[in-house]
């Protein structure tokens, strides 16, 4: 991907959009890590861990990055993306944020660094299926992600709060990001078309493509409906038998 090219403005701010939406829930599992501790060291937990997180954050992202070159991976990806973006509309009406708190400062560290590595992992994922190979867009992910997560609990929470259409986009972004990951598959060349595809089927291979496109976000987003939907019918059920 050409630097400061079209493609590449649209992939990074793809990325940012991924970072806010799926930042928000990491933030606030790292902010209660650290909040049996003393004020004075609260601040240094957290900062000491964002370089942990960091590291670990870095290691994830290059990792899965070279694992997407495995052939078959950016389908297995691409699915998993699928899932995760249906997830975050699904699970978007839990105000529920409980998490481990630690009671000293290189446990509250620990915690930190194990969390982000663990709840990052669908973030990290996102990032990599968005910037597609280029390790300039997964760096730039990486800076932005990680302040986000460690220090923008409370941004990210009222940006979302004010407007909920953020979270839709959001999986919106995921669902296109993860069509992209399966359509860019080595081994369904046969359906998309690659670089040995033959001119004549092209425009069934556009066909396919971009209805593999629509097909991801109309589904995540009509999932995620259906699902927010269903809940508040069973939450007002509950109330009333209570």
């Amino acid at each position: 991907m050409e630097l400061f090219s079209t493609p590449w403005w649209t992939a990074l701010l793809a990325i940012i959009l991924i970072d806010l939406v799926l930042a928000g829930d990491n933030a606030i599992v790292i902010a209660l890590a650290a909040r049996n501790l003393p004020p004075h060291l609260q601040k240094k937990a957290i900062a000491w861990g964002a370089v942990g997180a960091i590291a670990v954050r870095s290691a994830m992202t290059i990792g899965v990055v070279w694992l997407l070159k495995i052939p078959g991976l950016m389908l297995v990806g691409g699915l998993g993306l699928l899932w995760i973006a249906y997830k975050l509309l699904a699970d978007s009406g839990d105000k529920a944020h409980d998490g481990p708190a630690a009671s000293t400062f290189w446990g509250a560290m620990k915690t930190i660094v194990v969390a982000d590595a663990l709840m990052g992992i669908d973030n990290v994922l996102g990032v990599a299926g968005a910037a597609h190979g280029s390790f300039d867009l997964v760096i730039i992910g990486l800076l932005v992600s990680v302040p986000i997560v460690v220090f923008g609990s409370t941004m990210v929470l009222k940006l979302v709060e004010r407007f909920p259409v953020i979270i839709n986009i959001g999986a919106a972004v995921l669902a296109f990001t993860a069509a992209k990951m399966i359509v860019s598959e080595p081994l369904l060349d046969s359906i998309y078309g690659g670089p040995d595809a033959i001119a004549s089927a092209e425009t069934l291979h556009n066909i396919a493509e971009w209805g593999t496109y629509a097909l991801a976000v109309a589904g995540v987003l009509g999932a995620g409906w259906w699902a927010t939907r269903r809940n508040k019918s069973s939450e007002g059920h509950k109330l009333i038998t209570e």
